[in-house]
């Protein structure tokens, strides 16, 4: 969740696992912000959105918009989330051109980082790291989360290094994204934006695929949330104006 000021900068964010409920967390974190505007994006908007009367928006208009706020330059966005990854290249206005979204597979998300921090038995914060101290990297046939789970742990029972098998998972997750990204058509300045935007690791590698040194912004995993609550800023100044 952020909160915007009149100038639609930044003025406070939250971060909370949506949990088993996410419509009661929800109210939870709109406990006293009544008429408050509120734009909902993610995967519960629909849940969100009709339950509390809000808007909605999808998260490739909100990143869009949020990019564009903290990075005017930004003309390709890569949202590598918890639930999917994607891949917006917007105009020079900070329209959306076109997109790709990998939904249907965990590999390359948040997700199948966290399934991987947890089969190397370190935490999410720290699997980037491990991967950058790595030598070499370890060869890892699959990227699905599933088989990737136990090739990791037969890996390690053959003797290999943990820091190698996660340099070569972050290495397969690089080329995966910068394909989708190639695909998408690639115009400078890209973001990285997304909580894997906070792992080290795959930001070096994604920028070495891309040849292109991606930027990551301050509180990356709020991005789309920031674009949400501007959104939202935009909206209500439209209805006092109209009024």
């Amino acid at each position: 969740m952020t909160l915007v000021d009149s100038l639609e900068r930044p003025r406070d964010a939250l971060v909370v696992a949506s949990g088993a409920n996410p419509l009661r967390r929800c109210r939870e974190m709109l406990s006293g912000l009544n008429g408050v505007p509120l734009i909902v994006t993610g995967y519960g908007r629909h849940l969100v959105a009709d339950e509390l009367g809000a808007h909605k928006v999808s998260e490739i208009k909100a990143y869009a918009v949020g990019v564009r706020r903290l990075c005017p330059d930004a003309r390709t966005v890569i949202d590598i989330g918890g639930q999917d990854s994607k891949v917006t290249q917007m105009g020079e206005n900070g329209e959306v051109i076109k997109f790709e979204m990998n939904d249907r597979c965990a590999a390359g998300t948040g997700r199948f980082l966290e399934v991987m921090a947890a089969t190397l038995e370190v935490s999410i914060g720290d699997l980037g790291s491990l991967g950058l101290s790595a030598s070499k990297a370890a060869h890892v046939n699959s990227l699905c989360t599933v088989f990737a789970e136990s090739e990791v742990v037969s890996l390690i029972s053959r003797g290999e290094e943990g820091s190698s098998v996660a340099l070569a998972l972050h290495d397969a997750i690089a080329i995966r994204i910068a394909a989708m990204a190639r695909r998408v058509g690639i115009k400078e300045r890209v973001v990285f934006a997304g909580g894997a935007a906070l792992n080290p690791c795959l930001k070096k590698m994604l920028s070495g695929k891309l040849g292109i040194e991606v930027a990551v912004p301050d509180s990356p995993q709020t991005v789309g949330a920031l674009g949400a609550a501007i959104l939202a800023q935009m909206n209500m100044e439209k209805s006092s104006h109209g009024s």
